[in-house]
């Protein structure tokens, strides 16, 4: 899987300001732990290349990146001491071109028509959008996403726990990158636990798990039938015909005959399917590709391999 795909699957590369390179590792480490497999170590203090290298030797599982590189001799310094993809603020065309033809991960910070069309020209199509809340966020990602259809953003600047989920349900948004689950003080401090906790929420957050509906197993249409009437009869509940299940109340699926799942299924919604399958796949969960179904080519549902209580698992995107 490349590089680029990796960090799409994950969703979300927090912004590192590492002042103590001893402190590079329980960084990465705690945020790993917590769901966040990468990491973005800018080099805007003396102790950003020996983070990064400390990294890259002690945390083989984790794809460490170098930001706010400047020039193309910093961009090389990074890559010898182990950075697997390349962050700068801006566009830089001698970086852009030697990164192409070295077959490197690179971001140039891009959030102008003519600094996209740059990018493209050199077959650049991921770009970073940097200061996200002072160039217009999510709108103006939106509004540059219509001419440039095939340009995907990471923003970072404005992006936090409370709008993760906001930014990576927007089509155009390759993954974001912040600092709030790593703050400078946080790492200083040591206080590596306080980081894997923020870590988890925002994987929460960013993946959005909801039960969208129960599905109840019946052994033919005349039994679901049955089971519908007893529900409209006990609670008043509201029927839905359909062709192989009838939805009582709009969150129980009766389904008319046994389909996956002892019991039935429970319909789990999220955010977004590629990155749900991605984070259950790390927890060692795997998913049932002869049950996906498809719109305008990304995946829309799918089913787990996994049961739990007899019930299947059916993903669902939101």
């Amino acid at each position: 899987m490349s590089i680029m795909k990796t960090l799409g699957n994950i969703g979300i590369v927090p912004v590192s300001v590492i002042e103590d390179a001893t402190n590079a590792v329980p960084t990465a480490r705690a945020m790993a732990d917590g769901g966040i497999p990468a990491i973005e170590i800018t080099l805007r203090t003396a102790a950003g290349l020996d983070a990064i290298e400390a990294v890259a030797k002690n945390c083989s599982d984790i794809c460490v990146g170098a930001g706010t590189v400047l020039n193309l001799d910093d961009e090389k310094r990074c890559l010898d001491k182990g950075a697997k993809f390349i962050v700068s603020p801006g566009f830089d065309r001698k970086m852009a071109d030697w990164s192409i033809k070295n077959n490197i991960p690179y971001l140039p910070g891009c959030v102008t028509p003519t600094e996209i069309m740059a990018a493209l020209e050199m077959g650049i199509n991921i770009v970073k959008f940097f200061p996200a809340n002072v160039y217009g966020g999510l709108s103006a990602m939106k509004a540059l996403a219509a001419p440039f259809t095939g340009v995907k953003f990471m923003p970072t600047g404005g992006v936090s726990g409370q709008n993760v989920a906001e930014f990576l349900s927007a089509s155009y948004i390759h993954a974001v990158g912040g600092s709030w689950v790593c703050a400078k003080a946080d790492v200083n401090a040591g206080q590596f636990e306080k980081i894997r906790t923020l870590s988890e929420e925002a994987v929460r957050a960013s993946l959005g798990f909801e039960v969208a509906h129960v599905g109840i197993n019946n052994e033919n249409a005349e039994i679901a039938s049955s089971v519908c009437t007893q529900l409209q009869n006990m609670f008043g509940f509201s029927i839905k015909e359909g062709n192989s299940s009838s939805f009582a109340s709009g969150t129980i699926e009766v389904m008319k005959s046994n389909y996956l799942g002892e019991k039935g299924h429970l319909a789990i919604r999220t955010t977004n399917m590629t990155r749900a399958i991605y984070y259950l796949s790390k927890k060692g969960y795997s998913v049932d590709e002869s049950t996906y179904k498809y719109k305008n080519g990304a995946v829309t549902a799918a089913y787990l391999k996994d049961e739990v209580g007899g019930f299947a698992i059916h993903l669902l995107q939101k």
